[in-house]
């Protein structure tokens, strides 16, 4: 959860200043790399059609200098191993998808992976298929542009004529498969790029999603896999070879141009570019994209059917026994840390989870604001004097209390704190505010009724850099080691302990620590019948 951010308040109160309301929970739940990969899916299919378009020229531009890159390694190199002089071009040619993934572009190969939020209806059949053709005719857009800047710098005299030699070989073995075996390789081909991209998923950095990226292009380019976006470069630049080098190139290599006549816009699209697509969009969108949504699938349905199980945390057994607290090393520490997960690792260590637990643990972490939230809590007024504000906190035995005008719009909040300050200060001072507006905090931590429980947790009792003091990279930044124990007890979060719970501006009720640790009290404490806990029957 990152840290909280200032969002200012449009509305204005008489006298009183505009007020900033600190939203304590920004972001949801860490996501899974199955997440990430629908929401990739769904961005590409509802971006904006010229933004898209364009992206994808850029996408077929980088996969077309990548096979300049891969012609240049491989030319020359007959002398050498066959295998490492293809892995050197594999290599060379992971420049095109790391351009891909880190400048952004709209390559069809990894598009197809939209095919999740297809799966899921979040996007029509129309709005799928549109995107898929828009950025494959980009992608053709941005190979043909390349493949006219390189016909003009006469690259294939390069190396006496052999690199343009080497790019007509390439190009004429790719359209003398048969159809069975160029699907078979362009399915092998895009499920390697899909996986690969599904590997930057679990990354934020550049490097490191670059790093991921190149074995699997290694891979698919080595063995000879076909990637269709690649051939929109590779097979019409051996045509344009053949066809606008002239008859003294061949003179001058020593091959007659008839060896190339097979060499056809026609014999290319059915026998390599058709079948190669189509086998693309098996392997990334069918196999990885629809597979993994599969399980994905699967899994949720198993944990619907554990959360509507009995809850029962500890059994008789479990009542005695000691608590081992595991301690992970320091650089493996996780950026998002879950208080609740460390809790349950922590009470379960030597013992495996049974179905309860499991169900305890999913209804822990689906809870929302309000349903622990006090829904009549204590308010105060904003002429109201300090005297009096201090008296009714006193009466209500609660620390603090939000300032509210007649509509309930949220105005500041006065703490037991504020108050006790002021007195102690009214020996010092000739002229002390008498009213709660001149002291009440404007700068606000709320909480929306909506809310998940376990980020208010997390950011109520957890300051993770204490935690987990290490980098975005993972370097440890602390002074000297401490055991995750020791890191733990000195971690405690410098923040309030009471929220304003607040829906489009108007107060609903105030969520207190308090409540959190009844909550867990309940939960925790051993069954009061034969039903279900004390927590299960009023929070169910």
């Amino acid at each position: 959860m990152r840290a909280p951010y200032i969002q200012e308040a449009p509305h204005h109160h008489g006298p009183c200043r505009s007020i900033n309301h600190l939203t304590v929970v920004e972001t949801p739940l860490p996501m899974s790399s199955f997440d990430k990969a629908a929401n990739y899916g769904e961005t590409k299919v509802t971006k904006n059609v010229a933004q898209s378009f364009g992206l994808s020229v850029f996408a077929g531009a980088f996969i077309a200098l990548a096979f300049v890159f891969y012609l240049t390694v491989t030319t020359g190199s007959a002398q050498h191993s066959w295998g490492l002089v293809r892995f050197s071009g594999g290599v060379a040619f992971s420049l095109g998808l790391i351009l891909v993934v880190v400048l952004g572009g709209e390559l069809f190969t990894s598009t197809v992976l939209s095919a999740i939020a297809w799966a899921q209806n979040k996007v029509t059949t129309k709005q799928l298929l549109s995107c898929w053709i828009r950025v494959y005719l980009g992608n053709l857009c941005g190979a043909m542009l390349i493949l006219l800047l390189v016909m003009l710098s006469k690259m294939y005299g390069l190396d006496g004529n052999e690199w343009g030699l080497n790019a007509l070989h390439l190009a004429q073995h790719k359209i003398h498969h048969d159809w069975s075996q160029a699907f078979a390789l362009g399915t092998l081909c895009n499920l390697l790029v899909c996986l690969g991209v599904w590997m930057t998923f679990s990354c934020k950095e550049v490097l490191a999603k670059s790093l991921l990226l190149i074995l699997p292009v290694a891979m698919f380019v080595s063995s000879g896999f076909e990637h269709s976006i690649a051939n929109l470069f590779m097979v019409p630049l051996g045509i344009a070879i053949q066809h606008f080098a002239g008859s003294e190139y061949f003179v001058a290599l020593g091959v007659v141009p008839q060896v190339f006549a097979d060499l056809t816009i026609s014999n290319f699209v059915v026998h390599n570019l058709i079948p190669v697509t189509l086998g693309n969009i098996l392997g990334g969108a069918v196999f990885v994209g629809l597979g993994y949504y599969w399980i994905d699938n699967k899994g949720t349905y198993a944990n619907q059917t554990a959360t509507s199980l009995h809850v029962s945390p500890f059994s008789d057994a479990h009542t005695h026994t000691s608590v081992h607290v595991h301690t992970p090393s320091v650089q493996q520490g996780p950026p998002d840390f879950d208080p609740l997960q460390q809790t349950y690792s922590a009470l379960h260590t030597q013992h495996p989870h049974s179905k309860e637990y499991i169900a305890m643990k999913n209804k822990i972490q689906k809870l929302i604001v309000s349903e622990l939230m006090d829904t009549t809590p204590a308010t105060l007024s904003i002429d109201m004097s300090i005297y009096d504000a201090l008296t009714l906190l006193a009466r209500n035995n609660v620390p603090s209390a939000p300032v509210i005008d007649s509509d309930k719009q949220l105005l500041g909040f006065v703490s037991e704190q504020d108050l006790m300050r002021l007195l102690w200060s009214e020996e010092f001072s000739a002229k002390l505010p008498i009213s709660v507006k001149d002291i009440m905090q404007t700068n606000i931590l709320t909480v929306s009724p909506n809310d998940n429980l376990a980020q208010l947790l997390e950011f109520m009792v957890v300051d993770k850099n204490k935690l987990f003091p290490v980098s975005d990279n993972g370097m440890y930044i602390s002074g000297g080691y401490q055991s995750y124990e020791a890191r733990l007890r000195g971690a405690s979060a410098a923040v309030p302990s009471v929220y304003p719970v607040v829906e489009q501006g108007r107060l609903c009720g105030v969520i207190r620590r308090e409540a959190l640790l009844k909550m867990f009290s309940n939960y925790y404490s051993p069954k009061q019948d034969g039903s279900c806990s004390p927590t299960e029957q009023s929070v169910a």
